[in-house]
């Protein structure tokens, strides 16, 4: 079993982070995201742009613009962050069968798949940018 996120994934919430920690210092143009998280320039606006769509990121443009959360980072999940770029966590497939859940009945481990599937995303939900970007913070 694979738990892990695309590539798409990984670059929005390593932006979010750095979006997070640069919060007060007004716009971080996408140079500055991209050098500061280790993430392809060319590929950064396209996840920024989803970001902007879902109503997590302010877009400023120009040759002074850049980007900014559009919303407090207390309120905003790492669920959320995951979800604008990769759609719906949830899984509409079954893990025996590959077919949609519940067409024919569900399989033996449907319970405890679907079960631990919402615990990690309420676990993920629960998990807001403020609270992971302090653990990220050096020691003062």
């Amino acid at each position: 079993m694979r738990l892990e996120l695309t590539k798409r994934g990984d670059y929005a919430v390593r932006a979010m982070l750095e979006l997070t920690r640069g919060a007060g210092n007004g716009l971080l143009s996408a140079r500055r995201i991209s050098e500061a998280m280790g993430i392809p320039v060319r590929f950064l606006p396209q996840v920024l742009a989803d970001l902007q769509h879902a109503g997590l990121v302010e877009a400023a443009p120009g040759r002074s613009g850049g980007y900014r959360l559009a919303r407090d980072p207390a309120s905003v999940s790492l669920l959320e962050v995951i979800e604008a770029v990769e759609g719906d966590s949830r899984r509409q497939s079954c893990v025996l069968r590959g077919g949609p859940c519940g067409k024919d009945g569900f399989c033996d481990v449907h319970g405890v798949f679907f079960a631990g599937q919402e615990a990690l995303l309420r676990t993920l939900e629960a998990a807001t940018l403020a609270e992971l970007a302090q653990r990220m913070a050096p020691p003062a």
